[in-house]
């Protein structure tokens, strides 16, 4: 029996000291940084990621989630801009 609670003791305490890693969140800002990398190592243009509540509906496509599942990267083509030619 105390060979038993002796393993369940190292259970929960390898648990309880790996918690902070899981608990990291990862900041907005970052993993926008990464999407936005990535979208302009793909050669894509003319886009917006927005952050927003987890909560809000949208009709554009969601890129990537932060702060722990609180909010979400949404991803906006907008259209081309027309310069002018000199």
């Amino acid at each position: 029996m105390s060979k038993s609670v002796l393993v369940k003791g190292l259970v929960i305490s390898f648990l309880l000291s790996s918690a902070p890693a899981w608990a990291e969140i990862t900041s907005c800002e970052t993993i926008k940084d990464k999407v936005a990398a990535k979208l302009e190592r793909k050669g894509v243009n003319n886009y917006s990621l927005q952050v927003v509540s987890k909560d809000t509906e949208t009709k554009y496509r969601v890129v990537g989630s932060c702060e722990g599942g609180k909010k979400k990267i949404i991803y906006k083509k907008e259209k081309a801009s027309s310069k002018a030619e000199e």
